[in-house]
């Protein structure tokens, strides 16, 4: 038993965003039906790839946003493509799409569609700046997202252009704020037995709160203050990235406590100069500098996790910069079990991250691993009752 059996999901939703957040629902016991077009999911063709070979059945992206999903192809832009859909639609118990408003329009498949066929069925569309508004057909990726509506403005040094979060954790944070959507409607469907068009727009997660964005969203409507970038040292002593032996290390906001980071260095000679301590000399550009100059001499001569542990001895924030390899191999989450082994038809045997969080019961579990394109198509339209050729037809050949 996990806490989501006995819940389907009928997944619409490509890319990232979208198809993370089912995934959190099939983690967790939903039997989640992936629709993918004839083709397939585009991450099919984002990498990386197994081995560094370009295929759409070995792509990693794919591959973690898509375990214990079932694979259905449907050509939508066909009629048998669509009455396959509303076989499936019957049996669900809410959608997921993340189709753009007008091509969702153009095929003919909006909430009202769904509403006449289930009146009870929730439908949650996610989309990049919501169903409607001057931005509702404008793309989105995620540098524009973050940029957009993120907090890019104050990330990266003074005098350089502004920066992003790394690869595409925007879209991921997105992904898990709409996994909470999902939940409400889903909650609101079994409850009540109402079904209801919840609208996400992935600019209004990043609006709403994700990474700092409305604390500096609010201070500028009512002061017009601006959060501006500073460069990595000079946001305190200690304050942002520095290098070390191994990498580099991060120390947040560790300045507003002087005495916890003169402990954190065993009380250095060097720190006993006066400036160092008086508090309006302390926010002195040339002082903060000449003090990270002593301060990188110290973090040079320590690996990161040699830093860390004097940082936390001293209950000072700060925090190593793992890179990959770091976290595949650190004991902490080895030995809590984190990483997981499962075997893919293409792929071969895999360790891939494992359950997010331990529930007391009912909680993650890896059932199987992402499904081979149209895998599960014959199987789940038989169900519905399709026969051989009208499963050939709506599948556009792909079954």
């Amino acid at each position: 038993m996990q806490a989501l059996d006995n819940v389907r999901v009928l997944d619409l939703t490509q890319h990232i965003a979208g198809p993370y957040a089912t995934r959190l629902f099939a983690d967790f016991g939903a039997d989640v039906i992936k629709v993918e077009k004839p083709g397939g999911d585009v991450t099919r063709r984002m990498g990386p790839f197994k081995a560094g070979q370009a295929h759409p059945e070995k792509s990693g992206l794919y591959f973690y946003l898509n375990c214990n999903k079932r694979s259905v192809v449907l050509d939508l832009r066909t009629e048998e493509g669509k009455l396959a859909l509303a076989a499936l639609a019957r049996t669900a118990d809410i959608v997921v799409e993340s189709y753009a408003p007008a091509t969702k329009e153009r095929l003919g498949i909006g909430y009202e569609w769904f509403k006449a066929l289930k009146p009870s069925l929730p439908v949650v569309s996610i989309s990049n700046f919501g169903q409607d508004g001057p931005y509702r057909d404008f793309k989105l990726t995620d540098l524009t997202l973050y940029a957009f509506a993120g907090e890019m403005y104050s990330m990266g040094e003074t005098d350089r252009e502004p920066v992003k979060m790394a690869g595409t954790a925007a879209l991921f944070e997105s992904g898990a704020a709409s996994a909470v959507g999902i939940m409400g409607a889903l909650f609101a469907s079994k409850r009540h037995g109402i079904g209801q068009h919840v609208d996400i727009s992935l600019a209004e997660t990043h609006f709403g709160g994700v990474d700092r964005r409305h604390a500096t969203a609010i201070a500028f409507q009512f002061s017009g203050r601006k959060t501006l970038r500073v460069a990595s040292h000079g946001g305190g002593m200690p304050g942002g990235i520095y290098p070390c032996a191994d990498g580099y290390v991060d120390f947040t906001n560790a300045g507003l406590r002087p005495d916890r980071v003169a402990a954190m260095l065993n009380h250095a000679d060097w720190l006993n100069d006066p400036r160092y301590s008086d508090p309006m000399q302390r926010m002195d550009p040339a002082v903060i500098e000449e003090w990270n100059g002593n301060f990188i001499g110290w973090c040079i001569e320590r690996t990161k996790r040699e830093v860390w542990q004097e940082a936390r001895r001293a209950k000072v924030m700060c925090g190593p910069m793992f890179t990959m390899e770091d976290l595949f191999t650190d004991e902490s989450f080895r030995n809590r079990g984190f990483w997981t082994r499962t075997s893919h038809p293409e792929m071969g045997e895999l360790t891939i991250p494992g359950r997010p969080l331990i529930m007391e019961k009912n909680g993650w579990e890896l059932r199987r691993a992402a499904p081979l394109l149209g895998q599960h198509t014959r199987e789940l339209l038989a169900e519905s009752g399709l026969d051989s050729t009208a499963i050939t037809a709506a599948s556009g050949g792909a079954a």
